[in-house]
């Protein structure tokens, strides 16, 4: 489910990118769900031309899924195919990490790599495909899924239409490429000439050729949930642990295919060591070392005689990070004494009185309760009254954190903060909007400075933007 911060968030991206009546209707199918065209102009009370050209550029990018069902018609009537439209939330509120997918690839691949993602994430179209859901597909889905979830996996195989772009091989009259005769590629978003759209029908010319170029957002979510994961074992344990855990992600990437998954595959003690001794950081370890790091990360040595296979848990390292990450919101909002007797409660799982939660923190017992009530009036503590009666009636108080509401809530806040500092970039760039339009080499004296002061507002900020980013990642898409 949406939060309600995170419909605010998204509508907010897609006013900027594409104006308020793509917004609107964006903003209807997230607060109503999935809805036929019909249903949407009545609605957001726009008129069907608008609301069709709002739904074909949120299609082409990716942010609404379309589909068709089948509806029985009523007595007498032949069945009808209904068109369906669906938000698609992550991959709206993924356009304000695209910032972050160019820097992970510059970084790991360079900067002709970073142009190339650069050119398919602005400016390559989408093919626009409506699946149809028909009642055979239907029996074969499982009973438990939604016509939602159902129409995505349809959807499925044609994401990698997503990007398309035709190239040319020389073939021989067999039919296969030859490799001393290789053609020039086309550069991203370039035409090629009209002569090399012709076919020649004869043996040994020209075969038109069809490659699939896209975006993979799942890809990305993956390895920058990999890159978090090795940080925090770095700061958490140490470096040893981090080079052992890159190694195993390393190694099992090519058999991993989802991105929310509980534990790594399993591989021998030879083929994760194989894979430290490949980074140069990892040249210096130990055989033993490298086991020592593999106990530290929660594995257990197996005994002799069995394969000495390893697997991690990466819900745990992800769990881990999430807890801190919510620890350090309560210290710095509430104090030190506010995250003593939270993190107690974290740890713990369970309902624990008052009484017992002052005397393991040494928090004074007044103090206690007053922070106690605090936590819970913010929605961070769940409470639970006892009564008992004997000789006299008596009250007590439990606290537990529900961390499955919790989570959410922070998560919402999370998405308000996001949508403030974006409201705060874009209210700094109007404020400047004149200084933005002059030439660089012409800002000088009083219009430098202000160029300066807002050069570094926006590097803050939006600084600040991505490492919130990071967290709203750790508990929605990790």
């Amino acid at each position: 489910m949406v939060t309600q911060y995170g419909i605010k968030l998204s509508v907010s991206l897609i006013s900027s990118y594409f104006g308020n009546l793509v917004a609107k209707v964006c903003e209807c199918l997230l607060r109503r769900g999935t809805l036929s065209c019909a249903n949407i102009v009545r609605f957001t009370e726009l008129n069907k031309v608008q609301v069709r050209n709002s739904l074909l550029v949120l299609i082409q990018h990716n942010c609404v899924q379309a589909f068709s069902i089948q509806q029985e018609g009523s007595f007498g009537e032949a069945p009808k195919v209904v068109t369906q439209y669906m938000v698609l939330f992550d991959n709206i509120i993924h356009h304000m990490r695209f910032p972050k997918f160019l820097a992970y690839v510059s970084e790991e691949l360079g900067k002709e790599c970073e142009d190339i993602l650069e050119g398919l994430l602005q400016h390559a179209e989408e093919e626009t495909v409506v699946k149809k859901q028909g009642a055979k597909s239907a029996k074969v889905m499982k009973e438990s899924e939604t016509i939602e979830q159902r129409a995505l996996a349809a959807a499925a195989p044609m994401e990698a239409l997503r990007f398309l772009v035709e190239t040319y091989t020389e073939t021989d009259c067999c039919g296969e490429e030859s490799e001393g005769n290789p053609l020039p590629s086309a550069t991203v978003g370039e035409k090629r000439k009209q002569s090399d759209l012709e076919l020649d029908t004869e043996a040994g010319t020209k075969k038109r050729r069809k490659e699939v170029l896209y975006a993979n957002f799942e890809e990305f979510v993956r390895c920058l949930r990999d890159k978090g994961c090795i940080g925090n074992v770095r700061t958490r344990l140490d470096d040893g642990a981090a080079i052992v855990l890159s190694a195993i992600l390393k190694a099992t990437r090519s058999a991993e295919n989802k991105v929310k998954i509980e534990n790594s595959v399993p591989l021998s003690m030879d083929t994760i060591f194989e894979e430290v001794m490949k980074s140069e950081e990892g040249r210096s370890m130990t055989l033993e070392r490298a086991r020592a790091s593999l106990v530290q990360l929660g594995c257990h040595l197996p005994e002799i005689g069995i394969d000495e296979t390893y697997s991690i848990d990466l819900k745990s390292i992800i769990e881990l990070a999430q807890n801190e990450e919510v620890e350090s919101i309560v210290l710095k909002r509430y104090g030190r004494e506010a995250y003593r007797i939270f993190r107690l409660l974290s740890k713990a799982g369970h309902l624990v009185e008052t009484d017992k939660i002052s005397n393991t923190t040494f928090v004074a017992k007044k103090d206690t309760a007053k922070i106690l009530y605090t936590l819970w009036k913010d929605d961070y503590l769940h409470m639970e009254k006892i009564v008992t009666y004997g000789s006299k009636q008596s009250q007590f108080l439990l606290w537990k954190v529900n961390k499955h509401t919790l989570w959410d809530n922070v998560l919402n806040e999370m998405y308000h903060t996001a949508l403030n500092l974006r409201i705060r970039i874009a209210h700094e760039q109007e404020q400047e909007k004149e200084i933005l339009r002059i030439p660089r080499e012409k800002l000088v004296g009083e219009l430098a400075k202000r160029y300066a002061r807002l050069r570094k507002v926006r590097i803050v900020l939006e600084s600040s933007l991505m490492k919130l980013d990071d967290a709203i990642m750790l508990f929605h898409d990790f």
